[in-house]
């Protein structure tokens, strides 16, 4: 019995000392923190997405804290009503942002962009990125493994069976920006929501030339500038034989959208425009008669 309590003795004698030692370097070392920082962190989402360019929603309260300062800083997440929250709290001003999306700029689905070869390999489209064009011979359009899906946490996308690209719903897209950074491709895009959520922009991220665009998907852009022309507000400018919406300057006049030859301008949540609704009417009274 006595070697066990020497031994437990001496086991004591070391915890005592390690935890003096332990007691001293915190006390020492110790720094006080702003108990702002718990105010701000309570009033985040918590969801630690990363879309304010911090590793987690505490980081960004410090981040806040330190710079007393809101200029680049937003969470989408909580969106204004939390940054008004947290400006309140700390005697700032927040700038008050629209509402924004994530957008598939891509329309490349098996119907459009027909698959010439089946992938097999690492469900990933990081990976494929760089083994492959994609299924449909495309090397700049949706690889459609579902990093996007993957990354959101927000489950705000999936991917449907029938198209082959990612689907975003709107409803649930706080716009963090994650899946951005999980697309090799760079086919996703955080654009304003837009009045009534409508929006107008080119599903297409093929930089080379039309008649090579074509080849591989039937709705690429070829940088053929009819939209450009059409426009009157200096909204579409084409560089590398692609065409690109500013939603900054665009007024969702709809007028590019027909005249592109390939159907790659997308207009979504738009109501049917007067026109074409005059031309069901004559068809359908056509029908009549001919019967």
């Amino acid at each position: 019995m006595e070697p066990i309590i020497i031994a437990f003795l001496v086991l004591s004698l070391i915890a005592a000392i390690f935890a003096a030692i332990i007691y001293f370097v915190d006390k020492q070392f110790h720094v006080d923190e702003d108990p702002r920082i718990d105010l701000i962190a309570d009033k985040l989402p918590g969801a630690n997405c990363g879309g304010c360019g911090y590793a987690g929603c505490r980081n960004f309260a410090e981040a806040i804290v330190k710079n007393n300062s809101l200029d680049n800083l937003f969470c989408a997440p909580g969106g204004n009503k939390t940054m008004a929250e947290i400006a309140q709290l700390m005697n700032l001003e927040a700038e008050e942002k629209k509402p924004q999306v994530a957008v598939i700029r891509c329309n490349g689905t098996n119907e459009n962009c027909p698959p010439k070869h089946d992938y097999e390999g690492i469900e990933s489209c990081g990976f494929a990125n760089f083994l492959f064009a994609g299924d449909g011979g495309c090397a700049y359009g949706c690889l459609g493994l579902g990093d996007c899906v993957a990354t959101c946490k927000f489950d705000a996308m999936y991917m449907d069976p029938i198209t082959g690209l990612p689907v975003v719903i709107e409803d649930n897209c706080t716009a963090c920006g994650n899946c951005v950074k999980a697309c090799p491709r760079n086919i996703i895009e955080i654009r304003n929501k837009g009045p009534k959520n409508r929006r107008i922009y080119v599903a297409c991220m093929n930089k080379e030339k039309g008649v090579y665009a074509k080849v591989n998907c039937s709705v690429a852009c070829i940088g053929c500038n009819a939209c450009v022309k059409e426009c009157k507000f200096d909204a579409i400018k084409i560089e590398s034989f692609l065409a690109y919406i500013d939603y900054q300057k665009c007024t969702l006049c709809r007028k590019c959208v027909p005249v592109c030859p390939t159907n790659c301008i997308v207009e979504v949540n738009f109501p049917i425009k007067k026109k074409a609704n005059i031309d069901l009417a004559n068809d359908s009274n056509q029908n009549i008669e001919n019967n």
